[in-house]
C-alpha cells in the first residue's frame, strides 16, 4: 500500500440537478467547453493531476498546497467573470474545498481522510468560494497574498477531530507593515484632533490667567453641585467617555484621561 502527503482539491457545481433538469444536452455541452478551456487549463498550469472525474464534480490531486489553493481561486475568479456575461440561469457556479493530508494511492486514484475532508470542504463552501483546512492554511498563510477569514473548528462527518475552516478572499490581503485602512484613518485623525485639543487647552489657560490671575475680572464663584445639575432634556442625550489610547505612545495616555 503506497501513501503520500497530496493537496487535495475538490469541487462541484451549485444546483446541478437543476442545471440538468432544465436542459441536459445545454448543461453538458457548457460543461464540458468550460472544462476544455477554463479549467483544464488552469490545473496544468499549477501542476495538478486529474484524479477522476464525477458528473458535476472532480477530484484533483497537487503536491503543493500553494499550487491547489492557487489553482482554487483563479478558478473561481475565471468562473465569476465569465457569469457576469450571462444569465443567471446559464450561470455555472462551482464550490471548491481544499485539504492537506495523507492519501492512499492505488493506481491512478487516491482515498483516506485526507480526500474525505477535502470533499466535506467543499460541501460547505459558499457557491462561487473557496473553503479550506488549517493544515492547508498553515503552508500557504505567508506564501499567497489573499484574504484569509477563518470560520473556527467543526467536526465533519466520519472525521474524527474538528477540523479547523478558512475562508479565502480573491482580493490581495493588506501588505505586511502597514496600518488597516480602519486603523490608519483614526492615527491620521487623531494627530490633528491632539494639536487642536492642545491649542484650545493654552488658549483657554491663558485667558483664564488674565480673567483672574490679575484680579480685575468678575468675582469667582465658588462651585455648587447642585448648581451645575443641568435639569434632563426629553429627548436621547449622548454621554462622552473617555478615549481609548491606541497608540504605543505613553505620552498619549493625559490625552485620552482627559
Amino acid at each position: 500500500m503506497e501513501r503520500r502527503l497530496a493537496a487535495i482539491l475538490a469541487a462541484d457545481i451549485v444546483g446541478y440537478s437543476r442545471l440538468m433538469e432544465a436542459d441536459e444536452a445545454d448543461t453538458l455541452a457548457r460543461l464540458k467547453s468550460t472544462r476544455e478551456n477554463l479549467i483544464d487549463p488552469k490545473i496544468a498550469a499549477h501542476k495538478g493531476r486529474i484524479v477522476k472525474l464525477m458528473g458535476d464534480g472532480a477530484l484533483i490531486e497537487f503536491s503543493s498546497v500553494v499550487d491547489a489553493v492557487g489553482c482554487a481561486v483563479e478558478i473561481q475568479r475565471t468562473m465569476a467573470e465569465c457569469n457576469a456575461e450571462l444569465p443567471k440561469e446559464k450561470q455555472l457556479e462551482f464550490r471548491i474545498g481544499v485539504n492537506l493530508g495523507d492519501v492512499i494511492v492505488e493506481g491512478q486514484d487516491i482515498y483516506g481522510d485526507g480526500v474525505n475532508v477535502a470533499a466535506r470542504l467543499e460541501g460547505l463552501a459558499e457557491p462561487g468560494g473557496v473553503l479550506i483546512s488549517g493544515t492547508a492554511f498553515d503552508q500557504v498563510e505567508r506564501k499567497l497574498d489573499f484574504e484569509f477569514e477563518f470560520l473556527g473548528e467543526q467536526k465533519l462527518k466520519n472525521i474524527e477531530k474538528p477540523i479547523r475552516l478558512y475562508r479565502v478572499g480573491p482580493r490581495a490581503r493588506a501588505a505586511s507593515g502597514t496600518a488597516p485602512a480602519k486603523r490608519k484613518r483614526y492615527i491620521e485623525w487623531r494627530r490633528p484632533a491632539v494639536a487642536a485639543t492642545a491649542l484650545i487647552l493654552i488658549a483657554g489657560g491663558v485667558a483664564l490667567w488674565k480673567v483672574v490671575g490679575d484680579g480685575s475680572g468678575p468675582p469667582v464663584e465658588v462651585a455648587s453641585k447642585a448648581r451645575m445639575v443641568l435639569p434632563l432634556p426629553d429627548k436621547p442625550s449622548i454621554a462622552v467617555l473617555p478615549f481609548t489610547n491606541m497608540s504605543d505612545e505613553a505620552g498619549q495616555e493625559t490625552f485620552t484621561d482627559g
